[in-house]
């Protein structure tokens, strides 16, 4: 870096001079109007000692009083010098803001229409940028030649009044300015690092904000904490770095501008003995006070600073713009989706049996049963067949030390190439399960097993998880579903007929076509999300509630598409009782002890399911249930149902089915058609 820094600021002072140059009546103007400026900071000083020698300490004080009106009428020249300069730099510094914006327009943009591909950066440069070199040159320009024409006019007026001053003031101000000038470099360097520091650190926080979802889901807290961590690092040298070489700005203010001061005072006899009178002693301390340490301190700090924002600034508005620097490439993620872990191949995989109750299955976007099996998903290595996909030992989970655990002693065997539905009421700790089994959750007793691994530490490719809102980005059709890893055309549209997203595929223009997120609806955002999963070759899919905003149908087909992958193992988070009855097993969380089984062994043991079972079969277009009936406990032959619900023998609408915590109807107005017992 520091020979490209130092080639990069040399060609910008160079490039600074050809360009004053080429500006020879402006800067001719600035400099005369600047020269009235030194006309003051001249008379200032001689006239002050005139006044002293020749008036007050002489006796006459008309002749001192006729001195200061000397310096007070120039000041009036000064100042008329200081309102020309701003006028004189504008002619300066608005050609050099329309110089930077063509050559942002002839790089940048320029570049874009020619490759077809667009730069957001020119946008920041045209603006921003370009306004920041524009105000830092004017200020360069303003502080050299303040300090220039100031240090002009004392010097001047210094050997006009005693030579040996000179002796006393010249020495330190020319060192004091060749340590400033030989750190300036230096300084510059320091202030580029930082400021890439702070880009490079904006960008990290920016893009791990925008995508804290996909760090969570894909398990990668820690990585993200120490690529973080070693950006927030690197600024922090950065910048304890330029603060280090900071403290020469101050040492050459110091011994350029405050040492001339104590070394008039210390050596004011000897001066004294060598003809220097006391007004020029007085006028010499004016000159360095009001005038040579002012426009010293302006020069060192505004220079230094201004300097290094220009140089940095002119550096990365001059180099080529053409092409972007980062580019995403396809089917190749940066980062997974969020609750979606991303998924890479581990071993051979292990071809799982068809599935004999796919032979019919509704498809939603043609309103017709298919006739044949869905597509199958292209085959993932899935891992050992004999090695359960998910195992739960003695796994407890509370959010927080002092909470009721969500999850308590529970143990739970899926087999590879299984399919278990979670049911229960909200809250009792599905959604916690379906994170404990994707890792990004740790138990607080036991341990969760993926593929015989530790949840935590496997690797993510091991599972996928699919939450209720599912994540769509802008982008094409192509980059959101080949997320995970490349896939071909063929596989992409099989995966979108098999879990019913290719209607919707072909409704967006194909997989070329630019997807607007927020034109999407939920259950448009959650087939795209779904399609995306089942390409991935991870061989355990948690679906927590992810075909909540979908119909029965397409829900169905869906979750069978899932189930059908060669050796996949499936979890769904059920909310529909024809969710559960699909599943192999049905695992229920009533929040004391968990049960395990088929549809029907846990609507024999757990009073939980058949009260479930009650609730959704008195959903309105329930499928496979002919009744609004609440489950009866078994073995009840009386025929008395022992729950009031909808649909019984009498009911007037006055009874609403209730449902789970965070489930309950609304309010409502129940209007009341007659007493119980009829409708009268």
């Amino acid at each position: 870096m520091a020979d490209a820094d130092g080639t990069r600021g040399g060609g910008t002072v160079r490039a600074g001079f050809r360009f004053l140059r080429g500006r020879r009546r402006a800067v001719a103007a600035l400099a005369g109007w600047s020269l009235l400026e030194s006309v003051q900071t001249f008379a200032l000083g001689y006239a002050l000692a005139r006044a002293l020698d020749d008036g007050f300490l002489a006796g006459r004080t008309a002749t001192g009083l006729a001195w200061l009106g000397v310096a007070g009428l120039g000041a009036l020249v000064g100042a008329l010098g200081t309102a020309r300069v701003y006028r004189a730099l504008a002619a300066l510094a608005e050609p050099f803001r329309d110089l930077l914006v063509r050559r942002v327009v002839a790089r940048g943009l320029g570049a874009a229409l020619r490759d077809g591909t667009g730069d957001t950066a020119v946008v920041s440069r045209l603006t921003h940028q370009v306004e920041i070199a524009r105000d830092s040159f004017a200020g360069v320009v303003m502080v050299a030649r303040s300090f220039v024409f100031t240090a002009l006019g004392a010097l001047v007026g210094l050997a006009s009044l005693a030579p040996p001053l000179l002796l006393v003031v010249l020495p330190p101000l020319l060192l004091g300015l060749a340590l400033f000038f030989g750190t300036l470099r230096p300084l510059a360097r320091r202030q580029r690092e930082l400021l890439v520091a702070d880009e490079e650190l904006a960008e990290e926080l920016g893009v791990t904000a925008g995508g804290l979802r996909d760090v969570a889901a894909a398990g990668a807290q820690e990585s993200v904490r120490d690529r973080a961590g070693a950006r927030i690092d690197a600024e922090r040298r950065a910048a304890d770095s330029l603060a280090r070489w900071g403290v020469s700005r101050a040492l050459a203010v110091g011994i350029g501008g405050r040492l001339p001061v104590v070394l008039l005072v210390v050596l004011a006899p000897w001066l004294l003995d060598r003809g220097v009178t006391a007004g020029a002693l007085a006028a010499a301390l004016t000159y360095l006070t009001q005038a040579l340490l002012p426009a010293l301190q302006s020069l060192v700090h505004g220079f230094g600073s201004a300097g290094a924002r220009l140089t940095v600034v002119i550096g990365r508005l001059t180099r080529d713009t053409g092409a972007p620097t980062h580019e995403r490439t396809s089917g190749t993620p940066s980062a997974p989706g969020p609750g979606e872990g991303p998924a890479a191949p581990d071993s051979a995989p292990d071809p799982a049996a068809p599935d004999p109750g796919a032979a019919r299955i509704a498809d939603p976007g043609a309103g017709t049963a298919a006739t044949s099996p869905e597509p199958r998903a292209p085959r993932r290595d899935a891992g050992r067949a004999d090695v359960p996909a998910l195992e739960a030992r003695g796994v407890s989970f509370a959010y927080g030390p002092g909470a009721q655990p969500v999850l308590e002693g529970l143990d739970l065997v899926v087999p590879h190439g299984g399919w278990l539905a979670v049911v229960g009421p909200s809250g009792i700790g599905k959604s916690t399960l379906a994170l404990l089994a994707a890792g990004l959750l740790e138990p607080r007793d036991g341990e969760i097993l993926v593929g015989g691994v530790p949840a935590a530490p496997a690797p993510a490719a091991s599972r996928v998880l699919i939450p209720q809102e599912a994540y769509v980005f802008g982008g094409s059709v192509r980059d959101n579903l080949t997320y995970y890893g490349p896939r071909g055309d063929d596989e992409v549209h099989a995966s979108a007929r098999a879990v019913g997203a290719d209607a919707l595929v072909a409704r967006l223009g194909g997989l070329d076509a630019e997807v607007d997120p927020r034109a999407l609806s939920a259950g448009e955002r959650q087939l795209l999300a779904l399609t995306r999963a089942h390409l991935a070759p991870a061989p355990l899919a948690v679906l927590d509630e992810a075909t909540c905003h979908l119909d029965p149908a397409a829900e169905e087909r869906a979750e069978r598409a899932f189930a059908r992958r060669e050796g996949g193992t499936l979890i769904v988070v059920a909310h529909r009782l024809s969710s559960a009855r699909r599943a192999g097993r049905v695992l229920v969380l009533d929040g004391t002890h968990a049960v395990t089984g088929t549809h029907r062994e846990v609507a024999e043991h757990s009073p939980l399911y058949r009260d479930l079972t009650g609730i959704w079969s008195s959903r309105p277009g329930s499928p496979g249930q002919g009744s609004s009936q609440p489950a009866r406990p078994l073995g009840d032959t009386d025929g008395v149902d022992a729950v009031a619900g909808p649909g019984l023998a009498g009911d007037g609408r006055h009874v609403v089915p209730h449902r789970a915590v965070g489930e309950a109807e609304p309010v409502r107005d129940l209007r009341d058609r007659g007493p119980l017992g009829g409708d009268g």
